[in-house]
């Protein structure tokens, strides 16, 4: 079922809205006007019958009534029908009176009325008397002193041509302007959703992958959200696919060689027939499970960091006891060289951050550390406070870095001049992914005259 498009909807909602609006209105128009045209006839007949009961007065009632057995009839009909005549009507056949005696004797009356009985009516009373084929629209007037009765009276025809004549006047404009107006206001709507047209063929013409925002020229107040917030899912979206796309060239291309010489060692055990052979190469086996096992969670966890699963929430973090934390689940690995650990950690310093972004800022940093130092080495691990910042501050003996390699340390995949040390180039991509979704900052420096490596964060304070 193929639902309305959204300017259908608009059109048909305004027209039924005007129409409900405009009809009635219309109508109730129609309506005043009517009786307001009745009222108006019905005073003219009134009026009529007065200036009659002025005339009577002065032609003399006495006069009248010695004409009683003659009656007097006014012609109905003009001697120059030209001059009263509209399309073939004459409308002074359609006007009349009576005068009657007290004792309902006929003495004076025009034509068109002289046939309509005297029917008893109080004075001032209007009624309505049927005449053959006419229906007759009556005022009655009662001259008490003198005995006279004089009734003025309308055909109903002239008020029924006024009546449709004002229903067709009421009625065409409603019958002929509604077609027009929904004509007018289906191209309004159209005028008025062209913007949305426009921003389809914008969207409709990028090309895949493209990042630029979406620009519309004189785009309307209320599009203006929609664009934002379309931009800003684009960008999100380009994103989100820009890391996957990363990711997956990233596992494609690391976990490559560990795979395979996994499978070279496994290979080389099967193969030997000497027992100290097949158990050197599972040891070397398991070696590379070992290292393709840390190279995925190394992998994972860059991947958390750059998807945003860590930036939710903040929170207030201690980083004092998150440190702790961390040294305390890295004990075996410090465990197992011959390097030493100096520790400086003030209790009750606090961040608003993401925990497990933070901690794996110091798991990197620390085992950065421990893997560049000699045997014999030292590393230490500081955080101060300084100037409304958390300084996070890890030192080693162990080569360090050139500074004119400093700036390139942080792309992923990148290693020092040391690579035999076996580090994957992603440690300092971690820390550094950390330290963006903090707004802190990040250093590299020389640890002193001897050489080394000294990172420093600088992070703000809760």
């Amino acid at each position: 079922m193929n639902l309305p498009s959204l300017r259908a909807r608009l059109l048909v909602l305004i027209v039924i809205v005007l129409a409900a609006v405009l009809l009635p209105l219309g109508f109730l128009s129609a309506k005043h006007t009517l009786e307001e045209v009745q009222e108006l006839s019905d005073g003219r007949l009134a009026q009529a019958a007065r200036t009659l009961e002025v005339l009577v007065g002065r032609i003399g009632v006495d006069q009248l009534r010695g004409q009683r057995s003659a009656r007097l009839l006014v012609p109905s009909v003009s001697n120059h029908p030209q001059e009263l005549t509209v399309q073939g009507r004459t409308f002074e056949s359609e006007v009349g009176f009576q005068v009657f005696d007290r004792d309902g004797t006929l003495l004076l009356a025009t034509e068109n009325l002289a046939a309509v009985p005297d029917v008893p009516s109080a004075d001032g009373a209007f009624r309505d008397i049927q005449n053959g084929r006419y229906q007759w629209r009556v005022f009655t007037l009662i001259m008490e002193d003198e005995g006279i009765v004089i009734r003025a009276g309308e055909r109903y025809d002239s008020r029924n041509e006024i009546t449709r004549a004002l229903w067709i006047e009421h009625g065409t404009p409603m019958l002929l302007g509604l077609p027009l107006m929904a004509f007018l206001v289906g191209w309004a709507i159209r005028r008025g959703l062209a913007p949305l047209d426009t921003l389809a063929r914008a969207l409709s013409l990028r090309e895949p992958g493209s990042r630029a925002p979406v620009h519309l020229d004189d785009a309307p107040a209320e599009l203006r959200p929609v664009l934002n917030a379309l931009n800003d899912q684009i960008d999100r979206l380009e994103g989100a696919l820009d890391r996957e796309r990363r990711f997956s060239a990233d596992v494609a291309h690391e976990l490559r060689t560990p795979l395979a010489s996994t499978m070279i060692n496994l290979e080389d055990a099967m193969a030997s027939a000497q027992p100290d052979e097949a158990e050197a190469a599972l040891a070397a086996a398991r070696e590379c499970l070992v290292s393709l096992a840390r190279r995925t969670e190394q992998l994972l966890a860059l991947a958390r960091l750059e998807s945003g699963a860590a930036s939710g929430p903040r929170s207030r973090v201690d980083l004092g006891e998150l440190a702790l934390e961390v040294i305390d689940e890295m004990s075996p690995l410090i465990g197992t060289g011959d390097i030493e650990l100096a520790v400086d950690v003030p209790a009750d310093l606090v961040v608003e951050g993401y925990p497990a972004a933070l901690g794996a800022l110091m798991r990197n940093l620390l085992e950065n550390a421990f893997r560049h130092a000699p045997s014999g080495g030292h590393v230490e691990l500081s955080i101060q406070r300084r100037e409304g910042l958390a300084v996070i501050d890890v030192a080693d003996d162990g080569p360090g870095i050139p500074a004119s390699q400093r700036s390139a340390m942080f792309t992923r995949f990148q290693r020092g001049s040391d690579s035999h040390q076996g580090g994957y180039g992603l440690g300092l991509s971690i820390v550094q992914r950390a330290v963006e979704l903090h707004g802190a900052s990040i250093r590299l420096s020389d640890a002193g005259e001897g050489g080394g490596l000294r990172v420093v964060v600088e992070l703000p304070l809760a």
